[in-house]
């Protein structure tokens, strides 16, 4: 198990939230605490309709919302990159799209890079809700090969 010292590549994991922006800021403030690289990811999952893509006028349903979902993207993720190299803190933008598990998606991203610490906001769902919605960072925490910083 490593320490705190080894610290020399984050992944912050970003959707656009208020929680997500919480969570850049301190892999931010990390980062440049322990001259670390940080990875900002942002994954853009396939849309559960895209099964019906025979339907009429799907295919340009899912060609909007791509459209739609890379601007938002590359909008949250130029924002921490530029938050971050305003703080010296050196940081490069990765965008996953149509992706069917963004926990899956931002696991292998984390492993693909060697990252040494996953921060991920979390919503703090509780009971039934949290059963039957899932958790991207439940899903994270439980299949990641490094550390894990949850940010409420």
């Amino acid at each position: 198990m490593g320490t705190i010292e080894e610290f020399k590549r984050l992944l912050v994991a970003v959707d656009g939230s208020e929680n997500a922006a919480r969570a850049a800021q301190v892999a931010v403030a990390l980062a440049k605490r322990f001259g670390a690289e940080l990875i900002v990811c942002y994954v853009i999952p396939t849309p559960t309709y895209s099964s019906q893509a025979g339907v009429l006028g799907a295919g340009e349903l899912l060609r909007d919302y791509f459209e739609d979902a890379h601007k938002e993207a590359n909008k949250v993720v130029d924002g921490v990159v530029k938050l971050a190299e305003a703080d010296d803190v050196k940081a490069i933008a990765v965008i996953r799209d149509n992706v069917f598990s963004v926990v899956e998606a931002i696991v292998n991203l984390a492993k693909d890079r060697n990252a040494d610490l996953i921060v991920i906001a979390t919503r703090g769902l509780t009971g039934f809700r949290k059963l039957l919605v899932g958790s991207v960072s439940s899903g994270v925490t439980a299949h990641a090969h490094c550390s894990v910083l949850l940010v409420r």
